[in-house]
């Protein structure tokens, strides 16, 4: 055994290993049967100076015991297998063996062939696949497997978002590569308090088939990942930000009601979606354009098609003029023949697909974001919309019928292997996002990036990308799947998760009724699985897309999108009518909840905290909330309860004759308060609840202090009346209000102000702790104070 100290070095099962605390409770483990490199290239761990780390290491014959402060690490020098221990000795994790199998790496290129391109055009775009690529061995690498062995009674979460729903992916398989609708994260997080996260870009599988549990890195240089002991599920995604990085903070009036649909078709078009929604009161902070904003033929082009964007800039100052925002969709994919796509190919900076550019290589980076900004930035576009960043789906996204789970993961995981790095195969999207982020803070620090991308990795969060979920289908049971895997997500560390609400098709057999350009294609479609054909002119539709739309109010980004039938309010009924009305209410209370949601951004950045938040986060011994799928913590004050059930309508319009109650779980250890009544119920127990079209059933937690406003129509509005604070007694609590100018980088600077109210319910009064900090145009805080009796 060797200890510097920084780390310890020995041997095991023939593999050099190097254990290496990083701060009391993180521990990096390196294990290689070729020399160690600790400085290997990353592109997911920060690079930056760690504290030294106080920490103990013992030989024994058979072993070798590492010990912080906050965790144990005992290595068996015969399989290299890590027992994990927390401090009083307690067992938290037993890894079971390592398996490291040398592997030729393949890379893929035409031998200086012209290519032969196969070109596609499918609802996901056009694709460019080439018929002619040659293999070739570039290096050696390693195929790696952890084993582990986990508790009977523990439940494992994480690996980011995928489509089945599953929630404790105990005694369950899940394939981790790109794909739409699916966005892996190398990380697994559980209740018992800790984290692994694995520094690996490449495709993974998870297996837990009841005989072995392990993870699976299909193309490694060493196996190389953390042990992260936070302790608390918030703990653990601590130490994943800490390695990782910070969330960056997103612009206040992405915090806002997003309107989008597939799609818009002119700038005029755009200003005057702003303009009705503003004409009939219902709050707005962001108009989206999607694909097809190029001339005819030139797809992916960031030039803009000029017979129906050439007033861009007039249009984006009315949009402006009326305190909206705008958002563009763009691809990392070309068509041949436009200008962009032929100034990367002169520069040689696309990938051998001929059509996708290289996100790996820093002066592509650089040349999409000058052609992103020479008309959609500077044309007065404020934020992206960074589609199809996985971007090789192309060979599953068709056909009948949906291929077996393994198939898929061969054959959209090779293709990805075909075209990148296989060491890589999973960080397109992060590379991509690290591209527009970076860029844009060159050229401007008075936009915060934002950055809503379909695809994305590990550490993407300081990126400021806000991931969405894919193209999902309108039926209830997908509504449940996505609410799984939203709550996923979030144990992954990531905090920015959002979805189409409503979902992105709706129809089926009624092809003609299909979105996307594709209403003369009559062939089915394994994803164009919708339950309403006549999609907004079905009650059923309506229902469903209200539940959605209740669901989606409480999530980082609100914002409804899809094909087939459009989603602006005015389309779901007239003011006055069931669906209208329940829709409004709900963007309403979004916009009177601003103070809580914003402050809560300002936690997720400052304080590494989660805004959706499963109930594992803070009812962790509580064995029945660690069971619940269709409830989640929005901060750690509002319990929200989605609706998942129809109530009203089944499809085609025919009535149900059903109560509108729905049962609730309430998480023991506090008191609850109902946010529509102020009725006060205990914890631990199931109640049923009034649960009409126009009502998500909420419950605020007692100590609560809850910060809401009135009456404003955007984000950053100045309310007419005093902001409120409302406190639900039964319990001690506290609320740090945040605020700043909202769209610029002065918060890194300090230019915030914060403001802690206290309540003491033993006294049954709020402490106000002095505003702390100040920012340029910031006014006297008012406020009024309701306590619930």
């Amino acid at each position: 055994m060797k200890k510097t100290d920084r780390y310890v070095e020995f041997t095991a099962n023939h593999m050099n290993c190097r254990l290496i605390p990083v701060t009391e409770e993180i521990i990096r483990c390196i294990f290689s049967r070729k020399d160690i490199c600790q400085d290997a290239e990353s592109l997911i761990i920060e690079k930056k100076e760690y504290d030294l780390v106080s920490f103990e290491a013992e030989e024994r014959s058979d072993s070798i015991i590492i010990k912080t402060s906050a965790v144990q690490a005992n290595v068996d020098l015969k399989t290299g297998a890590i027992t994990w221990k927390r401090p009083d000795g307690t067992l938290w994790l037993q890894e079971t063996g390592k398996d490291l199998s040398e592997i030729d790496v393949i890379r893929y290129t035409t031998g200086g062939e012209k290519p032969v391109i196969n070109r596609v055009k499918t609802v996901d775009g056009e694709r460019n696949f080439i018929l002619n690529l040659k293999e070739q061995v570039d290096r050696k690498a390693y195929r790696a497997r952890l084993f582990f062995q986990w508790k009977e009674d523990e439940d494992i979460h994480g690996l980011g978002q995928a489509e089945e729903g599953i929630y404790n992916y105990r005694g369950h398989n899940q394939y981790l590569y790109q794909h739409n609708m699916r966005i892996p994260m190398p990380i697994l997080t559980s209740t018992e308090g800790y984290g692994i996260l694995v520094d690996c870009c490449s495709l993974m599988t998870y297996n837990d088939d009841g005989k072995h549990s392990y993870l699976f890195l299909d193309t490694v240089n060493q196996l190389d990942y953390y042990f992260l002991g936070g302790g608390t599920m918030d703990g653990v995604i601590h130490d994943y930000r800490f390695l990782t990085g910070k969330a960056q903070m997103l612009p206040k009036w992405a915090y806002g009601y997003v309107q989008s649909k597939e799609q818009y078709y002119s700038a005029r078009e755009l200003a005057d979606i702003v303009k009705h929604y503003r004409e009939i009161n219902v709050p707005l902070d962001c108009v989206v354009q999607d694909w097809n904003s190029w001339d005819p033929g030139n797809w992916g082009e960031k030039l803009l098609d000029k017979s129906r964007y050439g007033d861009l800039k007039e249009r984006m100052q009315e949009i402006h003029d009326m305190h909206a925002h705008s958002m563009v969709s763009v691809w990392p994919n070309m068509n041949s023949g436009g200008k962009n796509h032929q100034e990367f190919l002169d520069a040689g900076y696309l990938l051998y697909d001929y059509a996708t550019y290289d996100a790996f290589n820093e002066k592509a980076r650089e040349m999409y974001w000058k052609q992103a900004k020479e008309e959609l930035f500077d044309g007065g576009f404020d934020s992206w919309w960074c589609d199809s960043t996985e971007p090789f789906s192309g060979p599953d996204w068709n056909g009948e019928v949906k291929r077996e789970p393994w198939e898929r993961y061969a054959l959209v995981g090779g293709e990805h292997k075909k075209y990148l790095d296989p060491a890589k195969a999973n960080a397109f999207a992060l590379m991509h996002a690290k591209g527009i982020y970076e860029n844009q803070r060159k050229d401007c620090e008075e936009k915060r990036v934002l950055n809503l991308t379909r695809s994305g990795y590990a550490s993407g969060q300081k990126y400021a990308a806000m991931l969405w979920s894919g193209d999902t289908c309108a039926t209830w049971e997908n509504f449940k799947i996505q609410i799984v895997e939203g709550l996923n997500m979030g144990m992954s560390g990531y905090p920015y998760w959002t979805l189409d609400i409503g979902a992105f098709f709706t129809v089926k057999e009624k092809w003609q009724n299909r979105g996307c350009g594709c209403n003369t294609d009559s062939t089915p479609k394994w994803f164009w699985q919708g339950d309403y054909e006549e999609g907004v002119n079905d009650k059923g539709y309506c229902e469903l897309y209200t539940r959605w739309l209740q669901m989606g109010t409480f999530l980082p980004m609100f914002r409804s999108h899809g094909t087939d039938t459009p989603r602006e309010i005015w389309n779901f009924g007239k003011k006055g009518t069931m669906f209208y009305d329940a829709v409004e209410k709900s963007i309403n209370l979004r916009y009177h909840l601003m103070p809580y949601i914003y402050s809560l951004a300002a936690d997720v950045h400052f304080g590494d905290a989660t805004m959706m938040r499963s109930l594992v986060f803070d009812f962790p011994q509580d064995k029945e909330a660690r069971k619940i799928e269709n409830e989640f913590l929005f901060g750690r004050s509002l319990l929200i309860c989605a609706v998942t059930e129809p109530m009203y309508y089944d499809r085609e319009s025919r009535e149900l004759n059903r109560d509108t109650k729905w049962n609730c779980y309430l998480p023991k250890g506090c008191g609850w308060y109902d946010y529509w009544t102020n009725t006060r119920y205990e914890g631990g127990q199931y109640i049923t609840v009034d649960a009409p079209i126009d009502r998500i059933p909420v419950f605020v937690r007692e100590g609560s202090v809850l910060p809401t406003v009135e009456g404003i129509q955007y984000a950053s509005q100045k309310p007419e009346n005093p902001m409120k604070m409302t406190v639900y007694p039964g319990a001690d609590g506290e609320f740090t209000l945040y605020e700043d100018e909202g769209n610029n980088y002065g918060f890194e600077q300090g230019a915030y102000a914060t403001t802690v109210f206290r309540w003491d319910d033993h006294n049954q009064k709020l402490t106000v702790d002095p505003r702390q900090g100040s920012y340029p145009g910031m006014e006297e805080l008012c406020y009024t104070v309701e306590i619930i009796k």
